[in-house]
């Protein structure tokens, strides 16, 4: 994307924005007056008020988000592949692409059991070619109205294991992973789970900005039944859950990839957030690792609001061994 610059014209001023300062609690002669014109001590920025405007409607979120693994590849059944194909440039399989039919006929059939009239899908994906690929059998259930857009996202991309990869090395690699650490041991000239962990938390602040702006759907068009699918790889969406719900670095190793062309979804629960147990049973979970305490935090989930925080850590309790069985601290 080209960048702009603007120069102001010699005989203009330049002038200098204050962005911010604090003011004092400013008292009047009753309380009325006092909340009206005073800013209570707030930050205030030139021409910008950090309050929301109460007369301003929030966009609805999004009723699902939908994570999907791509469908069976060329390096799925042949690791040798890696070893004369770029990673970006590995294609599914015929089995692959009927995994992603599948799945994208699974997704509406899903969304359609809400009865609605007025639901869309908006694509996430990554530019690897056999997301895309993925993406583009899955997209066959869809008519070109229910498909609101869709944006190719780089930061969705697989974990790079480092460009061209020696097959007898890469074994030795995976081993040696094995016994450092599954989120911290970075490949040779690729890259860690943590550093997936990075791009996906600049990713996951994206997403939540479109989610808050209602950029899926035109202002006049906007509908709660939007539902928002990412087409990504293994690890990564596994690292994407691990962010959005704050799962620890321990609870991220005992995760189990999805298996290709197949989907978790994180539905909006009966307080507006986003909970994987409203749509998927505590069995179905536990498959793909979840535990008892990231369950009963799914529970939680699946009932609080937006505005509600989770003040029983049970982290706390774990690492600190010195407190009461019976005590709960914040």
């Amino acid at each position: 994307m080209a960048t702009i610059f603007f120069t102001p014209a010699p005989s203009q001023p330049v002038l200098r924005r204050k962005w911010g300062s604090f003011n004092p609690v400013k008292c009047c002669d009753n309380m009325t007056e006092t909340i009206q014109f005073s800013s209570n001590g707030k930050p205030t920025f030139s021409g910008k008020s950090l309050d929301m405007d109460p007369k301003i409607v929030p966009p609805p979120r999004p009723r699902r988000i939908i994570l999907v693994r791509h469908g069976q590849s060329e390096g799925n059944v042949d690791e040798s592949a890696y070893t004369r194909v770029a990673d970006p440039k590995i294609a599914l399989t015929e089995k692959g692409k009927v995994e992603a039919e599948e799945c994208g006929k699974r997704i509406r059939e899903m969304i359609e059991k809400d009865g609605v009239d007025d639901w869309q899908v908006y694509f996430y994906v990554s530019p690897y070619r056999r997301t895309l690929e993925t993406l583009q059998f899955l997209g066959r259930a869809f008519e070109r109205s229910r498909i609101a857009g869709m944006t190719k996202e780089p930061r969705l991309r697989e974990q790079d294991f480092g460009n061209f990869q020696d097959r007898e090395k890469m074994r030795v690699e995976k081993v040696i992973r094995l016994r450092y650490g599954r989120f911290f041991y970075r490949f040779p000239n690729g890259e860690s789970a943590a550093d997936v962990y990075d791009r996906i938390t600049g990713f996951r602040e994206t997403l939540r900005a479109d989610i808050d702006h209602g950029r899926f759907q035109p202002p006049e068009q906007r509908s709660p039944n939007m539902n928002i699918v990412i087409v990504s790889h293994g690890v990564t969406l596994r690292v994407f859950l691990m962010r959005w719900y704050k799962w620890t670095v321990e609870q991220f190793e005992g995760l189990n990839n999805l298996g290709n062309g197949d989907m978790i979804v994180m539905e909006k629960g009966y307080g507006g957030r986003y909970s994987l147990l409203v749509h998927h049973t505590k069995e179905e979970l536990r498959e793909i690792g979840l535990t008892n305490e990231m369950l009963i935090d799914q529970e939680w989930q699946k009932y609080a609001r937006l505005t509600d925080i989770n003040y029983d850590c049970p982290l706390l309790n774990s690492f600190f061994t010195h407190f009461d069985d019976e005590e709960c601290y914040t």
